[in-house]
């Protein structure tokens, strides 16, 4: 029989009660929007709130805009990395550490004071906010594929593809990015999570966002920006469901295509 580890239990149960208290704290305050009973009240007016579809709407826009670019430009430049210029592989990591460093509020007031005036305005476009999220989410993405990356024999891999005569674009379309499907969707999950929280950049560039929202109606309101943070707790916790189920049927697929 196993021996029962109480150390082990008793940090578990700290960390779950540690985790857990201050996220019911909040449910249960948002319950109570009608004194004297506890009610879903909050969650009704958040609801109905036509700002909340628009602004979380925009969040989402956001949020798949920065993924895409983020993609675009971190797989192949990890990619590359990996496969021709593996000695540069700790300036291009320092250089993702960057964002962890420099404030938010500094990147966008430098994107502000550089592209704010002409010759190139830019403060009138969203270029900047998804720039400013591509940032920010740089450390997470960059991280993610590179730990996929080097998971897998990425010489070899290429190696056989361009043997059988595949392009570059077949390369990194049918050959790396199935391998790192997991990869991807911690760091897209990450980004995720970034985009529909994030303030600082949608504030100050005056953009619609979840962020700007949720602070403008805890301004005006008490129950209602509570019951809006346990809906974006849930949400993360989905996404984070969603990415343990996907990593999942990655490695049992993986298992069955190494039997055969």
């Amino acid at each position: 029989m196993r021996k029962f580890n109480v150390w082990a239990w008793f940090i578990f149960l700290v960390g779950v009660l540690y985790f857990f208290i201050p996220l019911f704290s909040v449910f249960e305050f948002s319950m109570r929007m009608l004194k004297g009973r506890y009610t879903f009240e909050a969650y009704r007016v958040a609801f109905s709130d036509p700002a909340f579809y628009e602004h979380f709407g925009f969040s989402l826009l956001w949020a798949a805009i920065t993924l895409v670019v983020s993609l675009l430009l971190v797989v192949p430049t990890a990619y590359w990395v990996h496969w021709r210029l593996p000695k540069i592989r700790p300036a291009v990591e320092f250089v993702t550490l960057m964002p962890f460093v420099v404030p938010a509020v500094v990147l966008v007031f430098g994107l502000i004071r550089l592209y704010g005036s002409p010759p190139l305005t830019l403060t009138t476009t969203p270029i900047l906010l998804i720039a400013g999220y591509v940032v920010l989410s740089l450390p997470y993405m960059y991280r993610a594929v590179d730990t996929g990356l080097r998971a897998i024999d990425v010489r070899t891999l290429t190696e056989a593809a361009l043997s059988m005569g595949a392009g570059w674009g077949t390369i990194l379309g049918r050959v790396i990015f199935p391998n790192l499907r997991t990869a991807i969707l911690s760091g897209v999950f990450l980004t995720f999570a970034i985009v529909m929280g994030e303030f600082t950049f949608a504030s100050l560039l005056v953009w619609p966002a979840f962020g700007p929202y949720m602070e403008e109606i805890g301004a005006m309101r008490a129950y209602t920006p509570q019951a809006l943070s346990v809906v974006s707790f849930l949400l993360t916790w989905a996404s984070i469901g969603l990415l343990q189920w996907v990593g999942r049927g990655t490695a049992a697929e993986s298992q069955v295509a190494g039997a055969r």
